[in-house]
């Protein structure tokens, strides 16, 4: 009976055994555990460019490299542009600049105060009459008396002058005046050379009026005006007309009321 006991403790111990052995061989393996992620801590995120993200603090403005406009400039410029282009229909100051080529508004400082200096050449041109002084004089006067901001004084001489008037009997091409302006990098009129014919290009001599007319179509240019594509202009490139019109007082006028300088 004990014998029995026995096999029978024996025949379960090895069968546990057996089991074991089994269950040793084939367990399924362990899964690995995922590595862990190393800690990252955010200290200032911006967003791509062209996006836009609430809560976040644009990024500072970049400055502008010496030479460049900055931002109230390119304000005053982008405002010249408009009003150039609102005022289209009753100046030329668009097609003028379109004319300069690189965009530049050319005027004096407001010289309502400080007079700009005139100085007459003295000549022993042929047909030259002491009254042409007179005519032109009163040329100077129709552009004052239009508004603009600049007294002329002619009781200068050469050494302060900074308008120069000087006479030659006839051009060579056709043109009976011409003018020479000289200005600083921020388009305001340093100084400015009328010289006007005593002979038309024909060879005809020219009477004071129409000195008096040559000399208000050049004074436009000492001003800072150019050409107006409209013959009813006394800025017409050969002036046709006698008087200013209404287009060249409102151009000009408008110059004036504009910074000088690029508007690009």
């Amino acid at each position: 009976m004990v014998e029995r006991r026995l096999t029978a403790m024996l025949a379960a111990a090895g069968t546990l055994i057996v089991l074991f052995v089994l269950w040793d061989a084939f367990r399924p393996a362990p899964r690995p555990s995922p590595p862990s992620e190393p800690e990252v801590i955010v200290t200032h995120t911006s967003p791509p460019e062209g996006s836009s993200s609430q809560g976040t603090a644009a990024p500072a403005p970049t400055a502008p490299a010496p030479g460049d406009p900055n931002y109230m400039e390119l304000l005053a410029r982008s405002e010249a542009r408009r009003r150039i282009r609102a005022n289209a229909g009753s100046t030329y100051l668009n097609e003028m600049i379109a004319l300069t080529g690189d965009s530049m508004l050319r005027r004096w400082d407001d010289r309502a105060s400080s007079a700009v200096h005139v100085w007459f050449q003295p000549t022993f041109t042929a047909n030259f009459q002491p009254a042409f002084l007179d005519a032109i004089r009163s040329a100077f006067g129709s552009w004052t008396a239009a508004g603009v901001p600049v007294r002329f004084d002619f009781s200068g001489d050469s050494t302060n002058a900074e308008v120069t008037i000087r006479w030659k009997p006839q051009f060579e091409i056709e043109r009976t005046g011409q003018t020479d302006l000289t200005w600083d990098g921020q388009g305001r009129i340093q100084s400015a050379v009328v010289t006007l014919a005593t002979f038309d290009p024909k060879g005809r001599a020219l009477g004071v009026d129409d000195v008096r007319v040559v000399a208000e179509h050049e004074i436009g240019h000492v001003l800072g005006l150019d050409h107006s594509p409209d013959s009813t202009d006394i800025m017409f490139a050969t002036a046709k007309v006698r008087e200013l019109s209404d287009r060249d007082v409102r151009t000009v006028l408008l110059l004036y009321q504009l910074t000088p300088g690029s508007i690009r």
